[in-house]
């Protein structure tokens, strides 16, 4: 379990947290294998008996104090009681995890089980759209278009069973699928059925020309129907799945494959919209476009965490699909959003079997606590709120990548006593579950014949970290994480811009870059508030020369503005590729999202020899650096760029046994995604795709002319809005 603050001095009051300017928060990634200085947790059992207090119900941990009766809560102050059991377990405290560490790992009971379903086995299912299913499409159990197939392969031949899915946009199947086929027909055992599988895959056919008439003649307005019942089939096949959740599986993932946008029966889209606005008739692009059209996919998702099931959506198109209306599937069902325009380039394959691979935990619970003098004010990330108890999310699959956001408010307006013995203290706890496969069970001594598939364990993660304060903002300032402010910031942004439209998520950015620099010139007497003159905004320090961890924050804000994430529709940004980015951007764990919004730049001597670790986005920098090879790492995309003044003997592409190689391959291996790996040499192939990165010597405002004045003509500009604010 990773968790970074903003800062690691918390502020001491509500003033000195308004008048620093930095938004105050912690990023959390539950199940990461250890914390964010690479420790692991301490391994432990017995977790039902971890004592709580009675009055936060805060477990019991390192940092609080303990007598042979009694002990005090760390959180709140509460003196409570020790059971018998906990009087001799802590009597050894050699032999409690509890007692050592403050991050620990606690086997739980497993309960509402069967003994049966201990040995439950992960639950795969593919959903794939056949209304376009092209050639070379990835195989499916289920296929959907104007009708749910389900496929039989447990056989001597594949055998499909279709209903038909109704064509009004509020009919469901009425049908029970059990009644077409029973779930053990339908889920059948990999290891024996893998040539079956494959046989399976090759029947898969696109919708027939009767069909596709059929479908044409419901045409909405002249609109001609692709006859993809999406909405109809996923409802359907949740509640098939959900008869058998707790009994035959803990947890189903069911990786759903669209070309388009649902136009068929329950749930389907208007695409339309898209079209219309760039027509304009007055509204707001960059607001119509991003709330969702229909509640039925985030009320389908609540059919789905009800039934166990996790929803991964892989769109695999170049048309308007309104994942703005169908990421709430998965998202909130701790599914992943996935888009990809064509499938010539895609990177597809490699997703899902990095998906596959990695481990992940179901079934969770998150809860962050906090001592007295503070709370949370908002909680960000994929999750499904608990509706009956605040700050608790449902998490029902979660991976070692998979993060999540709080920012805090004071509680008490004396905030922190500058005085007090007692620091301000942060509590996670993590319940979640996990299918532990066979090998992990050989230290059992079963063999191999009366040895279970797969076993279930239910664990208790907890975290609890203690800050210090502040003394004042100087040291506020100095304890700063950038990366994690940028991540607080995204998830802002991002809520901002669907709420009100991307522009005012963009005004957000900007005022608070102004206002923090305002501040931070105030704090240091750099310049005071109302002795604003013509030659002020010359006198300001807009780069935060005197604290190096605000120095990486103006560019990250730069970066942010020229993200697509935040750029303007009118500059040609596809509304589901924003969606996608919010999507992506809104679990990544700061590190990886600082790639993702300012690159990493790096450069290189020869294939085997790093020249610097680190440059700006500038041509300047390329030219300045004199390195003839570099390497840029957007996250998503990976770009090894040869100088056109290279030397020739130079290999290209790089060897595969080069440094440059053997850190590409560690970059893509640690990745959640599989990034594009692009070789360009420059002044023989088109460079266009290294020089979108290039981002400070072009316009904040995204047109497509560049300017050697972008990032410092951005700058000035921050400076004149700061000499506006302090007059």
């Amino acid at each position: 379990m990773a968790v970074r603050a903003t800062v690691t001095r918390f502020p001491t009051d509500p003033d000195e947290q308004e008048s620093s300017g930095i938004p105050w928060g912690v990023t959390v990634t539950p199940f990461a294998l250890r914390d964010e200085n690479g420790n692991p947790p301490a391994m432990g059992s017995d977790g039902e008996s971890l004592p709580r207090c009675e009055n936060c119900w805060a477990y019991f941990n390192t940092y609080c104090d303990l007598d042979q009766w009694a002990w005090t809560c760390s959180l709140c102050g509460t003196l409570n009681g020790l059971s018998t059991h906990a009087i001799a377990k802590y009597s050894r405290p050699e032999s409690c995890p509890e007692m050592s560490s403050s991050f620990i790992d606690l086997e739980l009971p497993l309960e509402g089980y069967e003994e049966e379903s201990m040995q439950a086995r992960p639950v795969y299912v593919a959903a794939v759209d056949l209304s376009s299913l092209p050639s070379g499409a990835l195989f499916g159990l289920a296929a959907f278009s104007v009708k749910l197939g389900l496929y039989d392969v447990q056989g001597p031949v594949p055998v499909v069973k279709n209903v038909f899915i109704p064509s009004d946009s509020d009919g469901t199947i009425s049908i029970d699928l059990e009644d077409v086929m029973p779930l053990l027909s339908f889920l059948a055992p990999v290891e024996t059925c893998k040539e079956r599988i494959a046989s399976a895959l090759e029947t898969l056919k696109p919708m027939t020309s009767w069909e596709r008439s059929a479908v044409g003649s419901q045409a909405l307005d002249g609109v001609l129907l692709g006859g993809r019942g999406f909405g109809a089939a996923m409802e359907a096949l949740f509640n098939y799945l959900g008869s058998e959740y707790g009994t035959t599986f803990a947890l189903a993932r069911v990786f759903a494959f669209l070309s388009g946008a649902p136009d068929y029966g329950a749930g389907q889209l208007d695409t339309r919209r898209y079209g219309e606005q760039y027509a304009s008739k007055g509204e707001d692009a960059d607001r119509a476009l991003l709330p969702e059209q229909t509640s039925f996919y985030k009320d389908l998702a609540a059919v789905a965490v009800q039934a166990g099931v996790c929803v991964d959506i892989f769109a695999v198109t170049n048309e308007y699909t309104d994942l703005a209306s169908l990421k709430f599937l998965s998202i909130e069902s701790g599914g992943s959003l996935f888009l990809y325009p064509n499938t010539e380039d895609s990177t597809l394959p490699q997703d899902m079997y990095r998906m596959l691979s990695r481990p992940y935990a179901f079934n969770c619970v998150l809860r962050l606590r906090t001592s007295s003098e503070f709370k949370i004010g908002h909680s960000y990330g994929h999750f499904f709120p608990d509706p009956q108890y605040e700050n608790v999310q449902h998490i029902i699959c979660c991976d070692s990548y998979a993060t999540y956001a709080y920012d805090f408010e004071f509680a008490k307006i004396e905030g922190f006593s500058r005085h007090s013995s007692e620091p301000p203290i942060l509590q996670v706890a993590f319940q979640y579950t996990v299918v532990v496969p066979p090998e992990e069970l050989s230290s059992s001594g079963l063999s191999s014949a009366s040895r279970p598939k797969f076993s279930i364990k239910r664990r208790l993660r907890i975290r609890t970290l203690q800050y210090a304060t502040a003394r004042n903002i100087n040291e506020l300032y100095d304890s700063v994480d950038p990366e994690v402010v940028l991540s607080i910031l995204v998830h802002k942004v991002i809520l901002a811009s669907l709420e009100q439209g991307v522009r005012e998520g963009r005004m957000l950015l900007h005022d608070w870059l102004v206002i923090l620099t305002a501040q931070y010139n105030d704090v240091l007497k750099l310049i005071q508030q109302g002795a604003a003159s013509s030659s002020t905004a010359q006198q300001i320090d807009v780069a935060f020369t005197q604290c190096p961890q605000l120095q990486p924050l103006p560019r990250l804000i730069f970066a942010l503005l020229r993200n697509p994430l935040l750029r303007l529709h009118e500059e040609g940004v596809h509304p589901d590729f924003r969606i996608y980015l919010q999507c992506l951007f809104s679990a990544l764990e700061p590190s990886y999202l600082h790639r993702a919004i300012y690159p990493m730049l790096t450069s290189y001597t020869t294939p085997s020899k790093q020249a610097y670790p680190r440059h700006s986005l500038s041509r300047a920098a390329l030219i300045t650096s004199g390195s003839p090879i570099f390497l840029l790492d957007a996250f998503t995309t990976l770009i090894v760029f040869y100088s056109s003044t290279a030397d020739p003997s130079l290999p290209f592409p790089p060897p595969h046994d080069c440094l440059l190689r053997e850190t590409i391959n560690k970059l893509k291996q640690e990745r959640s995604i599989t990034p594009k790996l692009l070789f360009i040499r420059g002044g023989q192939d088109d460079a266009t795709a290294f020089e979108n990165y290039l981002i400070e010597e072009q316009d904040v405002e995204g047109t497509s002319f560049t300017s050697a004045m972008g990032f410092v003509s951005f700058l000035e500009d921050v400076s004149r809005s700061v000499a506006e604010y302090l007059k």
